[in-house]
């Protein structure tokens, strides 16, 4: 798998970022002034266009970023190669949060919800991404979840489990994009979470459940969202569990 770091939460630049693998590249873009949509479209083209070159070539990307929403353009990337990819969704938080529904205004609250077809004039149109069908998304170990989120999930297709039922039964067909946000580890396992999250499973078992969705052979995009703050160590923690999971 060719890995890039997007060292970025939203459009934040964070070069001293820490992340769990050595990356082969570095993606940054001189980002215009204003809206954090049209700055993050900005960035995310150079980063569908890096996906879609490595799986025109007939490799596998690793994406690494600060956030969730780096994930459109991972997808946009994979659409861009020809690929129509499902979602394997692993994160403590659903992020299917609107702009009409978030009490905060935290736009990393919302790429799931980007990436199944709200408001494609934010972003996704911009990078000519199609939304992912609902029923075609799989959301693991959700856990810490808003009630406007609560609302949109029990009357929505997508599906939800937890970290130990993933199998490859329970997946939806076709080539899959696999995202882990690393704040669906148990924070007493993870220092210096953004948005930490009680009651999660450990690392153990969470890579477990990444390496059987790896081994179905269908995962042409890995995006690792490294959620946290810089200078925690955090990346250093998961490290071997990262590397074990794509030597095997």
């Amino acid at each position: 798998m060719t890995r890039a770091l997007v060292p970025y939460h939203l459009d934040e630049h964070l070069p001293d970022l820490d992340v769990v693998l050595t990356p082969d590249s570095t993606i940054t873009a001189e980002l215009p002034q204003g809206d954090p949509w049209r700055r993050m479209a900005v960035l995310y083209d150079f980063v569908a266009a890096s996906v879609a070159s490595t799986v025109q070539r007939g490799g596998h990307a690793v994406v690494m970023s600060g956030d969730c929403t780096t994930s459109i353009g991972t997808v946009a990337g994979l659409q861009r190669a020809g690929l129509d990819p499902a979602i394997i969704w692993f994160d403590a938080h659903g992020d299917v949060q609107t702009l009409e529904t978030t009490a905060s205004g935290y736009l990393g609250g919302m790429p799931l919800r980007v990436l199944t077809g709200y408001r494609p004039e934010l972003i996704a149109e911009s990078l000519g991404m199609d939304p992912i069908a609902e029923e075609r998304v799989l959301l693991v170990d959700a856990r810490d979840l808003d009630p406007p989120e609560e609302d949109y999930l029990a009357s929505s297709a997508i599906g939800r489990c937890p970290v130990e039922e993933i199998t490859a039964d329970v997946l939806p067909d076709g080539p899959l994009y696999l995202h882990v946000d690393l704040d669906v580890v148990d924070p007493t396992e993870l220092p210096g979470l953004r948005f930490p999250a009680p009651n999660g499973p450990g690392l153990e078992r969470v890579f477990d459940a990444v390496r059987r969705v790896i081994a179905t052979g269908r995962v042409f995009a890995f995006g690792v969202a490294c959620t946290w703050y810089p200078g925690h160590g955090a990346g250093q923690r998961v490290r071997p569990y990262a590397e074990h999971t794509l030597a095997d």
